[in-house]
């Protein structure tokens, strides 16, 4: 990461260019978000070959579609959130929810997007409270996207929507709670930036559980953080996965296919020529 990108080849912009324009021209409501709204909010600036477009669940497939139809080879590569064109060696994926299945991008994703420009074609950016809420539950053991959240939180804290980011998390508010307190952390001198109202209202809710007896149940909730790590609660130690929550849009169908594909991410080859097991077969550690 730095404050400049390497240049993009001419055939990649020209792919991403065209996309853009042929989504536009077809009046597909999108938004751009990844490393592209991540620079513009953060300053920071990653090397990528690919694009990210946010759209609606309704509009994905006639995305996929518009860009089928200019020749581009198009899938549906994970029917609960993801799909994908590619232009050559370089790709394009549109968006329509989170790999757990809980930051679905509805209206509220446009009402807030913020208007800019990527190479050179005006585009509206994911806005950064939505962005926030889809990192701060990621926490895979080969990713973990808490350095983007605090970030983010140093580069858009006073701007930021709180009444509404906090209402984004709704009952999953735990991990944004962490996130702010490790924001205090890692800027000591600027933790003031966190409204001090959210930080009173979270701790209110903390509190609040610490008073209260903690419910009978067998639900992992480790699942919406990590696609891998927490298998081994579901499949072997009998914990109910909380993925399939009526609020969570996962079906068994849509878990087995996305806990199918770890197999074949990079991180999975690489422990496998190097004969180490995933972690559902790990020994515990000593």
């Amino acid at each position: 990461m730095s404050c400049t990108r390497d240049p993009l080849d001419a055939e990649t912009v020209a792919f991403y260019c065209h996309a853009l324009d042929l989504l536009k021209t077809a009046e597909v409501p999108f938004l751009v978000g990844g490393a592209y709204a991540f620079e513009r909010y953060t300053g920071i600036a990653r090397n990528t070959k690919d694009l990210d477009i946010f759209v609606m669940r309704a509009d994905a497939e006639r995305a996929l579609s518009v860009l089928a139809d200019a020749g581009y080879r198009t899938e549906m590569t994970f029917p609960h959130w993801l799909g994908k064109a590619y232009g050559g060696n370089d790709v394009l994926d549109v968006i329509f929810s989170s790999g757990n299945g809980l930051a679905q991008v509805d209206a509220e994703w446009f009402a807030h997007g913020v208007e800019d420009e990527v190479l050179g074609v005006p585009v509206t950016l994911s806005p950064p409270e939505e962005i926030i809420w889809s990192k701060a539950l990621i926490m895979e053991r080969e990713r973990y996207d808490g350095a983007d959240v605090a970030h983010l939180l140093r580069a858009c804290a006073e701007r930021l929507d709180w009444p509404r980011l906090l209402a984004r998390f709704g009952p999953n508010w735990r991990p944004l709670l962490g996130h702010l307190i490790l924001f205090g952390f890692i800027y000591p001198g600027e933790r003031a930036r966190i409204p001090y109202g959210v930080m009173r209202e979270l701790l209110r809710r903390l509190q609040s559980d610490l008073d209260t007896p903690a419910p009978v149940t067998r639900l992992c909730q480790g699942t919406i953080l990590s696609r891998e790590q927490y298998l081994i609660d579901i499949e072997q130690w009998g914990y109910d996965d909380a993925r399939l929550l009526p609020h969570v849009a996962m079906g068994p169908e849509d878990i087995a296919h996305w806990t199918e594909a770890i197999q074949h991410e990079p991180h999975a080859q690489r422990r496998a020529a190097a004969g180490r097991p995933t972690p559902l077969t790990e020994p515990d550690a000593a």
